[in-house]
């Protein structure tokens, strides 16, 4: 059967629900959203002269949940204008609608007996062979579907979004004993390419993967933190990066997901399990009384963290366990967290903290990692089919760079387990037996392949078609050509790849020589290029150290030469015979933009955040991103069309002057920064694969590079019109004088300089305005300032 998911229904319009609708939404899927009716009219509904029978209060509360979507940060919109794919209703008026869709998502109340009242009327109204799953968090998918018809049946799973969805990539997926196979791997192939999520198939046990190990993970962190006499803000400093875990670490993740969500989540697994994991499940009775003052976290206002103003300004408190007062926070530096620094990736920094042995941090690390490590290996086999399942799931729900069994490998098999005996624990009969093998890691690679560990053999781990993997391609296939700051790789099918690989991926000499090799060599041996990279972020600009340093030096000719063979760089991309695709994601800042906007085609990720950023650090584009910027909004207006120049140029410059940065790509589309030609993953993972298919598809069509057109400029009236706009927000106190200074070199360059309106200049006229401009700003002390404090403090200075 060749199915397809055209339209959806969510029932439930909570957070959750809506965040479902949302993400649904945001991959053109358009969605019901449906709710229970209200029992009572509102004073404002009254005073409208409102009732009970008006549609439009019995669908206030599905209509309230799509309306929540606009106010929540970060938004799951990608854009405002995929509200538009929601529709609202109720569950008593709309049930027939649900015969129109081909998915049906239950997001209700946590509670069995609602959910199989709510699916015996699922079961009335669906169509045959509509999918129906519950997106609950741990409750028995089995026991959602008794009494239901064979059809429903067949067609009904878990489907486990975490929250929020738009942004968190884990999909667990729960099939029964009647689930249909084909509808099982259905729902997975899309969850994966068209959902863009990392599916893993769970099996129907209290809290399935990840929140089952993640509950665990956080209650023996808090046994430990009470055990250990460690503050919450000492926890905290070394449970987050410093082991490979997110910046909220541990109890900020609770404050953030909320305490009374979490204790509902411990006492699902509390009441189905026994003995000593039933213990573990049980939390201290100091989270017990937090959440009967309310003390829950962010939306309560407080929980094991404040925020409170003092006489220097606001500072954040931590919660004393004891007295349950909120005491100054701490973070424990010992001799183990000093050398850990000294560590390059999570592996080596978990490894050196957990063979601290009597450092407090490094005993801390160890009796919380030791126990999940345990405990994963326990439920392998009970709550997953193997152990890729389970690191999967607690990379992609919770956050972690590894999972539990990576970590495992990370601090040494034997060698720990050895520890673990030594100190009185039972570790699981299969990992004993596979020591006993001499096989002493969970995973191994050859050839580019993984194997993973799986009753008693390695076998190899699959992964969709769509992903390409660099680190183990390049393994395999080495480099045509590598520097300091980027590689330029065979991906197959006569298409080459240039990954940028410098620290954060920051433009300097060594990637511009890439980039113009990679040009030469992809113009005579290869049908394209992609630029892109699997790092943090696609580039957050240019190395603005190196710029700085050279600017205190007064070397400005050194800079002078940088930024020229930047611009001709970026030339070269741009009219390279050859397609080049920028494959953008994550942070693609200033100079990252400024090498996505001269390539033949953008494929971007879904979460790509675009912008020119130059102005925060003092300083304007200095590789062509204001040209092209504004040849791409000129090139977005239809030949035909009868335009305002002045208009085009006010916005381009408004953008770059407010370092504008887009939320998403669709955002980036909306902004200008993408056209209508440029395309975009959902899926991050397909990035690389959807950017060759691009190429591909751009050689095979013929590709011819872009004709040089000279460009229509404002000239001198319009160069007046824009400072004018950038001196009233000055007099409105929205600009400092040195940002206005910045938007003047700005007004200048996109204005063409001082010709007249109309006047149609060439784009190395434009590229050597903006160099100029760009280096009059290097020189200015406010702009050396702003590029000082950005690299200590990562953030802007307004001076």
């Amino acid at each position: 059967m060749n199915r397809t998911i055209r339209r959806a229904a969510v029932l439930g319009s909570g957070v959750m629900g809506a965040g479902i609708a949302a993400h649904l939404a945001n991959v053109g899927i358009p969605t019901l959203m449906l709710d229970i009716v209200p029992r009572e009219v509102t004073a404002k509904e009254a005073s409208a002269g409102l009732t009970l029978e008006d549609r439009q209060v019995r669908n206030r509360i599905s209509q309230s949940g799509k309306q929540g979507l606009l106010k929540q940060k970060p938004s799951p919109l990608t854009s405002k204008s995929n509200l538009e794919l929601i529709e609202v209703g109720n569950l008593e008026d709309d049930l027939e609608r649900l015969g129109e869709v081909d998915w049906i998502i239950e997001v209700v109340v946590e509670n069995l007996e609602v959910k199989q009242k709510v699916f015996a009327s699922v079961d009335q109204y669906r169509k045959q062979g509509a999918i129906v799953s519950s997106n609950t968090s741990g409750i028995s998918v089995e026991a959602m579907a008794e009494g239901r018809s064979e059809d429903f049946k067949k067609h009904f799973l878990g489907t486990h979004f975490f929250n929020p969805p738009r942004y968190l990539k884990l999909l667990e997926v729960i099939p029964t004993k009647d689930t249909d196979s084909n509808v099982l791997q259905f729902m997975k192939t899309f969850g994966e390419d068209v959902l863009g999520k990392g599916v893993v198939e769970a099996k129907d046990t209290p809290n399935f993967i990840a929140n089952r190990i993640g509950t665990y993970g956080l209650l023996v962190t808090v046994r430990e933190m009470i055990n250990g006499g460690y503050s919450v803000g000492e926890v905290d400093s070394v449970t987050g990066p410093m082991i490979g875990r997110p910046k909220s670490a541990t109890f900020r993740t609770l404050d953030v997901v909320g305490l009374d969500t979490f204790l509902h989540v411990a006492k699902n697994v509390y009441d189905q399990v026994e003995g000593k994991e039933k213990e573990v499940f049980d939390p201290p009775a100091f989270m017990k009384t937090m959440q009967e003052k309310g003390w829950i976290g962010a939306k309560a206002g407080q929980g094991f963290f404040v925020k409170k103003k003092g006489e220097k300004g606001s500072a954040i408190y931590e919660l004393n366990p004891e007295t349950l007062e909120y005491v100054d926070r701490k973070k424990l530096k010992t001799k183990a967290t000093e050398m850990v620094k000294q560590e390059k990736g999570p592996k080596r920094k978990l490894k050196a903290l957990v063979s601290a042995k009597g450092d407090r941090a490094g005993d801390l690390v160890w009796n919380v990692v030791k126990p999940v490590l345990i405990y994963s290996a326990q439920l392998a086999g009970e709550i997953a089919d193997d152990i890729p399942s389970i690191d999967d799931a607690m990379k992609w729900g919770f956050g972690w760079e590894l999972g539990p069994f990576e970590m495992w490998d990370a601090i040494g098999v034997e060698q720990s387990v050895a520890r673990m005996k030594e100190e009185g624990e039972e570790v699981p009969q299969w990992v004993e037996d596979m020591l006993a093998k001499g096989l002493s890691s969970f995973y191994k690679q050859e050839n580019g392949n993984v194997y993973f560990y799986h009753n008693g053999d390695y076998k190899q781990q699959s992964f969709n078609d769509k992903e390409i993997h660099l680190k183990r391609h390049k393994e395999v296939h080495g480099v045509i050509k590598s520097n300091k700051g980027a590689s330029l790789i065979d991906i197959g099918d006569d298409v080459a790849l240039l990954e940028f690989h410098s620290q954060s991926n920051a433009i300097g000499l060594d990637i511009i020589q890439m980039i113009n090799y990679a040009v030469e060599e992809v113009e005579n041996n290869y049908k394209g290029l992609v630029i892109g990279n699997q790092a943090k972020n696609f580039c957050v600009g240019a190395n603005l150290g190196m710029i700085l340093m050279e600017a205190q030096d007064y070397n400005f000719i050194e800079i002078e030469m940088v930024v020229r063979q930047f611009q001709q760089a970026m030339m070269n991309i741009k009219y390279s015979n050859k397609p080049v695709v920028a494959a953008p994601f994550g942070m693609t800042l200033g100079g990252g933009t400024e090498v996505t906007l001269p390539a033949s085609a953008v494929q971007a990720s879904q979460e790509t955040y675009m912008g020119l950023v130059e102005p925060g650090v003092g300083l304007i584009p200095g590789g062509g991103g204001n040209k092209e910027l504004y040849i791409k909004h000129l090139q977005g207006i239809p030949k035909s069309v009868d335009f305002d120049l002045q208009k085009v140029t006010n916005d381009v410059f408004q953008k770059i002057a407010t370092a504008k940065v887009s939320t998403s790509a669709e955002e980036a589309r909306e902004l200008g920064f993408l056209n209508q030609l440029d395309a975009i993953s959902v899926n991050g993972d397909h990035l690389i694969h959807d950017a060759k298919q691009k190429v591909l598809g751009l050689a095979q069509a013929g590709y011819k590079a872009p004709k040089r057109e000279k460009i229509p400029v404002v000239g001198e009236a319009g160069y007046a019109t824009m400072l004018l706009g950038a001196k009233t927000m000055g007099f409105g106190g929205y600009a400092s004088e040195h940002d206005i200074k910045i938007a003047q070199k700005l007004a200048y360059v996109l204005a063409g300089g001082k010709v007249a309106q109309g006047t149609l200049v060439d784009e190395q006229y434009l590229l050597d305005l903006e160099r100029e401009a760009f280096l009059s700003l290097v020189g200015e002390p406010k702009s050396q300032q702003r590029m000082q404090h950005m690299l200590v403090k990562g953030k802007p200075l307004r001076n």
